[in-house]
């Protein structure tokens, strides 16, 4: 990904102990990778879909307990987050509690902050994450499939918003929906890690950034927090689950028609 933009955005069964989510994937081919993109959450969510070179991008809804299968180029580079809460009228116009993109169900511009993002970069390598540097708005990780390389599970299955510090607490009706930035509530070039705070020498974690990598390990908590965020694998197909455990146990078998099915378990 181009990293400076990024940091500037930066039926399914229920998941229960005994239940099973099933979803399809076909076969990667070489012009093309799948993402099936779940719902685990209780609450329905319209996903917001950009390319890195193009802000303006898709959007649909997704109900609870659903999944979907997005499809993409090979060289694809992009971002897919989930919003919440939202209004939108039969022309496809309304707004969101969290993570807007405009005011259409298929995004005009980049998500709006405080969100969760899935961050893409394929190649003859892939690279992803899950940013928290725009703040948080639900749980979100990513699991490869068929790749080779590291390929490890990226993203966030703790819910930060029952740990989010007060003052970065974004509230509706009294109820916490999100939990911002210190980059967004205070607007310093120190938290933003900008002017002479603009590289990874001077831009340090702070005390915000800690408390978001102590419940999410694996994704990125400030914006050079490269290291243990950023994962490689190559040749894969992709999940990206929403309100879902990492820990789950994904089992792929090959099925009918050269098609994969991922079970959830």
């Amino acid at each position: 990904l181009d990293y400076k933009i990024r940091r500037t955005f930066t039926s399914i069964n229920m998941l229960t102990n005994f239940c099973t989510l099933c979803a399809t994937v076909t076969r990667v081919s070489s012009s093309t990778r799948n993402f099936t993109i779940v719902n685990s959450c209780k609450e329905t969510i319209w996903l917001g879909i950009t390319h890195s070179e193009n802000i303006s991008g898709g959007g649909f809804e997704l109900k609870p307990q659903k999944s979907t299968v997005y499809t993409a180029s090979s060289g694809w580079g992009g971002r897919i987050w989930a919003r919440t809460s939202c209004k939108f009228n039969k022309n496809g116009n309304g707004t969101c509690q969290t993570g807007s993109c405009g005011s259409t169900l298929n995004c005009t511009g980049p998500s709006s902050p405080p969100t969760s993002i899935a961050e893409f970069n394929l190649g003859e390598i892939d690279y992803y994450d899950v940013s928290l540097v725009d703040g948080f708005n639900l749980p979100v990780i990513v699991k490869a499939f068929n790749g080779t390389g590291n390929c490890s599970t990226a993203g966030c299955d703790g819910d930060l918003r029952q740990n989010c510090p007060s003052d970065l607490t974004l509230k509706a009706k009294g109820k916490v929906i999100a939990c911002r930035s210190a980059c967004d509530v205070y607007k310093t070039d120190e938290y933003c890690c900008r002017g002479k705070y603009g590289n990874p020498d001077t831009c340090l974690p702070s005390n915000y950034s800690k408390s978001f990598k102590q419940v999410c390990p694996a994704a990125y908590s400030y914006a050079y927090d490269d290291p243990t965020s950023i994962i490689t694998c190559s040749g894969a197909n992709y999940v990206v689950a929403f309100c879902a455990s990492r820990h789950l146990n994904f089992r792929v078998k090959v099925g009918l028609q050269n098609s994969k099915d991922i079970y959830f378990h």
